[in-house]
């Protein structure tokens, strides 16, 4: 198979990465609940992973890297510890359903989208100044598009946050593992991503990073292996948001990947896929029956395509066929399409992980060639 569907979850993944989830499956119960080899093993695992992403993504201190389920659950924590009905909050007009959908759960909440025209990140910033004042409770901001790998310029909008004394919740999805993510740069109070795409993890394993002096709302109370005889929930990180038995094996997967990705380097890791979308992207370029949505700048691993005479579904069933993995539709981002004005068809994507190769992309561009 030709797998160019990471941008949903990454297929290939380094050996280490499974070697390590087989053998936690084996050796590891689950930390704070019991004081033998196995519960020790797997406390041991998670401080390991924590101090792995902390020093990766620029997190003052362990306790303050929070292991979820996936980027969403990540994300419902940040919105909700910081969005209350009736707030106005300060989005992108790319972002996700994981952040569109959680806000509209919340009710009565106003959302001010900031529409900048595709890959112009100076319209974005000014977008951003005008639309950040003293009512707005939060601003939420993918760091790529998952649609378009759209970069938003996120060190001037978090200037523009950090000025003015607003939150700020930064997508992550699209960029970590990929792109340079720091909560300490941008000032974030939160930092949300997925452990199964750029980071090389496995499904089901997400991360959200807790900046200084955050205090997250839970969206699940339980046990926690501490405090047991009071009936609420820790006040302290990461306790106060790890609620039931954690997923160890998917963290022992996840640290691996991270690793994975550290000793390759994320320069290495962009110059992999960013030359594998430009064959694609030179390819399809100037042909009449495509339009295509290039990063100019080269600094994501998406490539969405709309081809003009048939259906993004239709074409991505055909390159199905002959064994070759894609994704059309939506992407769980109509915000996205309604302001590229893509929301009525969709769009197809390619998107590329360092296991993918050049030959691969033109194997692609052939196929489709005799698809015309």
């Amino acid at each position: 198979m030709i797998y160019f569907d990471s941008a949903a979850t990454t297929l290939q993944k380094p050996d280490t990465v499974p070697a390590a989830s087989a053998d936690a499956i084996r050796t590891m119960t689950t930390p704070g609940r019991g004081d033998h080899p196995a519960a020790r093993l797997a406390a041991d695992l998670m401080l390991r992973c924590r101090m792995e992403a902390a020093e990766f993504f620029d997190v003052p201190q362990p306790e303050n890297v929070i292991l979820t389920s996936n980027a969403t659950h990540a994300l419902n924590i940040a919105i909700r510890s910081l969005v209350s009905p009736g707030d106005t909050v300060v989005i992108s007009g790319y972002e996700h359903n994981a952040v569109t959908r959680p806000l509209r759960a919340i009710g009565n909440v106003s959302c001010r989208i900031v529409n900048g025209k595709l890959f112009d990140r100076g319209q974005m910033v000014e977008g951003f100044r005008r639309a950040v004042d003293r009512e707005v409770k939060a601003v939420i901001c993918t760091h790529t598009s998952n649609v378009f790998g759209y970069t938003l310029p996120m060190d001037e909008i978090a200037d523009v946050c950090r000025k003015r004394g607003i939150p700020l919740i930064v997508d992550a999805s699209q960029s970590a593992g990929i792109q340079s993510v720091s909560l300490g740069r941008w000032g974030a109070a939160y930092v949300a991503m997925p452990g199964h795409k750029g980071l090389y993890g496995p499904q089901g394993t997400g991360l959200l990073l807790c900046g200084e002096g955050q205090v997250p709302s839970p969206v699940m109370e339980g046990g926690t292996g501490s405090l047991s005889r009071q009936q609420e929930m820790p006040d302290f990180l990461p306790d106060r948001l790890e609620a039931g038995t954690q997923n160890i094996h998917g963290a022992a997967g996840l640290l691996a990947g991270i690793q994975f990705v550290r000793a390759l380097g994320l320069e290495e890791v962009r110059r992999r896929e960013s030359r594998v979308i430009r064959v694609l992207a030179d390819g399809l370029r100037g042909r009449p029956d495509y339009q295509i949505f290039a990063d100019p700048r080269g600094e994501s691993s998406v490539l969405s395509v709309l081809p003009l005479h048939t259906a993004p579904e239709t074409l991505a069933d055909r390159l199905a066929e002959q064994d070759v993995a894609v994704r059309a539709g939506l992407h769980c981002a109509p915000l996205a399409h309604r302001t590229v004005g893509t929301e009525e068809t969709g769009t197809m994507r390619f998107s590329a992980s360092v296991f993918n190769t050049p030959e691969e992309a033109e194997a692609v561009l052939r196929m489709l060639d005799t698809f015309s």
